[in-house]
């Protein structure tokens, strides 16, 4: 039996989207758009600034932002790919509000991630807390650099 493979993202600028886009129809996914409640504007991702809406709930380890919409069908994937940019060295809070939203008991996480130029950081610590009973891989950047035979055949090591 082939597994059911989802791969769920959350892109501020196109990156992610375009990344989770080649990653989804290298490994025969399904693809999900976590989007935001309330849409980031580029004043909101501004980290330079410490008041943006971002850089406060990036400093608030707690804050979940909420998210539009919720998917019905969740229980019928094994394996869900969860792709981010990396904010602040870790994923935004919007994947743990993602993360927290479903039952992922007995499937597989795999993040992915894309970035301007840190790696994964922290991000598993952080993400661990918000699916628990579910198995957590060590994650992959993503930053336009694998092929799409690179992407399969990390898929089919799953």
């Amino acid at each position: 039996m082939s597994k059911k493979i989802l791969v769920a993202y959350f892109s501020a600028s196109g990156a992610t989207a375009k990344a989770a886009r080649k990653l989804s129809e290298a490994v025969g996914a399904d693809l999900h758009e976590i989007k935001p409640e309330i849409p980031y504007s580029s004043a909101d991702l501004d980290w330079t600034n410490k008041k943006s809406r971002s850089s406060v709930e990036m400093n608030n380890p707690v804050f979940r932002p909420a998210i539009a919409g919720k998917m019905e069908d969740m229980e019928q994937y094994d394996v869900v790919f969860v792709g981010f940019p990396i904010w602040w060295y870790v994923a935004p809070t919007i994947i743990n509000t993602f993360l927290e939203s479903y039952d992922f008991s007995g499937k597989t996480i795999v993040p992915f991630a894309t970035s301007g130029g840190s790696g994964m950081g922290k991000t598993n610590e952080r993400l661990a807390q918000s699916c628990p009973g579910a198995t957590l891989l060590k994650g992959k950047m993503l930053n336009g650099s694998l092929s799409m035979e690179e992407l399969k055949a990390w898929g089919r090591s799953l």
